[in-house]
């Protein structure tokens, strides 16, 4: 009851995932990513343990085949289910089982894959892939949530908008980066905005994380409340406000407000 793209950033070899559904809450149970490892998208008649486990037979190095064979042959619902995943190094398959409500398909590509079951058409899918091929220039988020605009200006979930997610992993097996939008009448467009809010401090505090090859990641906060003083000093001039809801437009120096008006003394 969705349709949804999974991808891997050949420059940089992250890993996302982006989803839309007339269905609450979708990206919690369609999004599964290991970073280093791979990204699987189930959904459907929706079998969680597609991802869970898929993602723990691409780590102990299963084809991409064997997986989905080894998935849907001990499940008797499997033609009901759809899933579509990728590995590390870009390789990716597909399955869309007989009973997937129509219209139900995938396209698989290069670093790529779309799929969905309960749309308009066959157009959701073609143009959600043709808008991410063709700008590959745009940073890898953005390129995920152009192709799911693009699907959905074709006319997405035939049911309608509810929900929608991305999700990015870098080389962790935390997201780098991880929005949902559970119950909007326009899920897509509220998607937009926090990964706009996102970009306002979250993405430059979520750089200075932990990793394995860095366990202790950045620990002295000056470069990165710099970092993020001149890119609000530098909104505010500008007079932009903040995409977030709890971030009111105001001055960066109390000095610059307009000053107020002593009450005027009795004579």
């Amino acid at each position: 009851m969705t349709w949804s793209i999974v991808a891997r950033d050949p420059a940089s070899g992250y890993l996302g995932i982006a989803v839309a559904s007339r269905f609450f809450a979708a990206g919690a149970v369609v999004s599964h990513i290991r970073g280093g490892i791979g990204a699987i998208a189930t959904q459907a008649f929706i079998n969680p343990t597609y991802g869970i486990d898929g993602l723990e037979l691409l780590d102990r190095g299963y084809q991409l085949t064997e997986i989905l064979c080894r998935l849907t042959s001990r499940d008797d619902g499997s033609a009901q289910r759809q899933l579509h995943l990728i590995d590390a190094q870009g390789h990716n398959h597909a399955f869309t089982g007989e009973l997937c409500m129509d219209w139900a398909g995938h396209i698989v590509s290069q670093d790529v894959s779309v799929a969905g079951n309960m749309l308009v058409g066959p157009q959701v899918i073609e143009a959600t892939l043709d808008a991410y091929q063709a700008n590959a220039e745009l940073p890898f988020a953005e390129r995920l949530l152009m192709a799911m605009d693009a699907g959905e200006a074709e006319g997405g979930d035939k049911r309608g908008r509810q929900s929608a997610a991305l999700k990015i992993h870098r080389d962790q097996d935390y997201p780098w980066l991880d929005l949902r939008v559970d119950d909007h009448a326009e899920p897509l467009v509220e998607l937009r905005r926090l990964h706009a809010v996102a970009q306002e401090r979250f993405v430059y505090i979520a750089d200075t994380m932990p990793t394995r090859l860095n366990p202790h990641g950045m620990i002295d906060r000056r470069e990165i409340d710099t970092k993020i003083s001149e890119l609000e000093a530098k909104r505010i001039a500008e007079g932009i406000a903040s995409a977030s809801f709890a971030t009111p437009l105001k001055q960066p120096d109390d000095r610059l407000a307009a000053p107020r008006r002593c009450p005027r003394q009795a004579k």
